[in-house]
């Protein structure tokens, strides 16, 4: 696996790939690599011929009181991990030369309405920095197939929204959530967690999986669960953010002839915030059911 930091070089590398006729994929990432990030990058050596790793720990996503200077930083070792991983190209840019006139004055990506709801009532300018990061990638890299974790799954919704309405050239290929064995969604902040965080962190999931559960057995009230999910993470130990049901598409609240939602969660243990969430195939109903 090559290495670099530099725009032109990737361009290069892409064109050479290019000349000789193979597909390329494009994994991103911010570092700190753990097993969900492996199964994008082996889901991305499936699809095509050549991958591209980025690692770029993004400033426009984090807000003035988030945790961009407690972010676990691992650099070699997810060099590493990638060169296992049958990586062909790990592009680590600085944040000059992604944001050679300072990341305050950058032009920005905005997708709007759906970067308000949910995470973005939270933290206000973190999807303008997921669109921004995301578009400039993808002008770099100039992908056929660009590989995302359903975790954050609003993320993958705005980014489809933002390919679709750019009229971007790539594929947007989406990955299930990986777990560990107790069900905690693997994720980069779960280091943060002390002992007796990391033995509670599975009942986020947990919650998760009641509100399905009620769900495919056939339950409508939608609020009414929302909330029970709500107190269940209080309960648990947790801080919630919120708990909610939304359309699988395009994160709007659920109507009567919905098929395929999800039900999204965020909340904090401790200083470590957590996100997780479930695809929910609700079966048919008739009026009078």
């Amino acid at each position: 696996m090559d290495s670099v930091t530099r725009i032109q070089s990737v361009r290069e590398r892409v064109a050479g790939w290019r000349a000789a006729g193979e597909s390329v994929a494009l994994v991103p990432t911010m570092g700190c690599l753990h097993k969900g990030h492996l199964a994008l990058i082996t889901e991305a050596r499936q699809r095509c011929a050549r991958v591209v790793l980025s690692i770029f720990l993004n400033p426009l996503q984090f807000g003035p009181d988030e945790d961009f200077a407690r972010y676990p930083r691992t650099l070699e070792h997810d060099k590493e991990l990638a060169e296992d991983a049958r990586v062909d190209l790990a592009f680590v840019p600085t944040t000059f030369e992604i944001f050679p006139t300072g990341f305050e004055r950058s032009t920005r990506v905005d997708v709007p309405e759906l970067s308000k709801i949910l995470e973005g009532q939270r933290r206000p300018a973190h999807f303008e920095g997921v669109a921004t990061i995301t578009t400039k990638f993808l002008q770099i890299v100039q992908p056929d197939v660009l590989v995302l974790g359903e975790k954050d799954y609003q993320h993958l919704v705005i980014v489809r929204r933002l390919v679709a309405d750019l009229c971007l050239p790539v594929e947007v290929l989406a990955v299930a959530v990986v777990r560990d064995h107790d069900g905690l969604a693997y994720g980069a902040r779960n280091r943060q967690l002390s002992p007796r965080e990391r033995n509670l962190a599975p009942r986020l999931y947990e919650a998760l999986k009641h509100a399905r559960r009620r769900l495919t057995d056939g339950e409508r009230d939608f609020v009414a669960l929302q909330e029970a999910g709500f107190r269940e993470l209080e309960r648990a130990g947790f801080v919630p953010e919120y708990f909610s049901i939304r359309q699988a598409g395009d994160l709007l609240p659920p109507r009567f002839e919905s098929r395929e939602v999800v039900v999204l969660a965020a909340a904090r243990l401790g200083s470590t915030r957590l996100v997780d969430c479930v695809p929910v195939q609700l079966p048919p109903r008739t009026r009078a059911g």
